[in-house]
């Protein structure tokens, strides 16, 4: 099953069990996917499709792949490595990615993103289980030169536009077993699967949760695999992740304003 989020409202829909949109009328976060209540059908090709969620705030995890971390010529870390990316970063399917005036170098990072339902603090594996609300595909769109001339990633990371989500959440997923893949006009840079991740998603939880409180509609960024590349106005970019879908965003250069 798959949660979906419509404009000009913010409107949830879910597919049912032949795979039709309908709009949701439970509350996706409180309600279990087996209970909710479904309405009339979406017609997908009218609908304005946003970010399948507004996050309070987005969590990254640095180099959770042995060959990423090696491309970048940096140790691989011991424990996980955790950053936060501006919330008003985010965009939806379709919306553009704005390279901005400040970077001569913008990359991509395709990755799986983690949605909560619940609060969590110090959580157990059973309780981080029990508090995802599913998978969605992300890219971790990164000013590489800023990266590395500041001590710190916020500015790199958190650029308008610098986090595409969508086009869905898978609320089935199986959290051991999924693959991303990243194009760029249609040629594949990336492929990671989660077996190849040095800590896997309820690890990471676990560990995240113990350093700070996350709230239901955060978002876990969980790493990205090897293959992350510079980006150009033009570009056409895809992130695909199993059980969720395409993500597709082009490539704009900033026009001021």
């Amino acid at each position: 099953m798959r949660l979906y989020r419509f404009g000009p409202e913010g409107f949830f829909v879910a597919t049912d069990a032949e795979g039709a949109p309908r709009v949701l009328h439970s509350d996706p976060f409180e309600d279990r996917p087996g209970g909710w209540r479904l309405g009339r059908r979406v017609d997908f090709e009218t609908a304005a499709l946003l970010a399948p969620v507004v996050p309070g705030k987005i969590v990254g995890i640095g180099r959770n792949y042995v060959e990423h971390a090696l491309e970048l010529d940096n140790p691989v870390p011991a424990e996980p490595v955790l950053f936060l990316k501006s919330p008003s970063s985010v965009v939806g399917p379709r919306a553009p990615i704005v390279l901005p005036p400040e970077s001569d170098r913008v990359e991509y990072e395709g990755e799986v993103a983690v949605v909560l339902r619940q609060t969590l603090r110090r959580a157990s594996h059973e309780q981080v289980r029990a508090a995802i609300l599913g998978l969605t595909c992300a890219c971790d769109v990164t000013a590489r030169d800023l990266q590395k001339r500041d001590p710190t990633f916020a500015r790199a990371k958190s650029f308008d536009t610098f986090c595409p989500l969508g086009p869905a959440i898978d609320v089935e997923p199986d959290l051991d077993a999924f693959t991303v893949i990243t194009r760029v006009n249609g040629e594949e840079r990336q492929r990671g699967r989660a077996e190849q991740m040095s800590f896997g998603i309820l690890d990471l939880l676990v560990y995240t949760s113990r350093m700070m409180t996350l709230e239901a509609g955060d978002v876990v960024l969980t790493g990205t695999p090897a293959g992350v590349g510079r980006l150009e106005a033009g570009d056409l970019l895809e992130i695909e992740v199993s059980g969720v879908g395409v993500l597709e965003n082009p490539v704009e250069a900033w026009q001021g304003g």
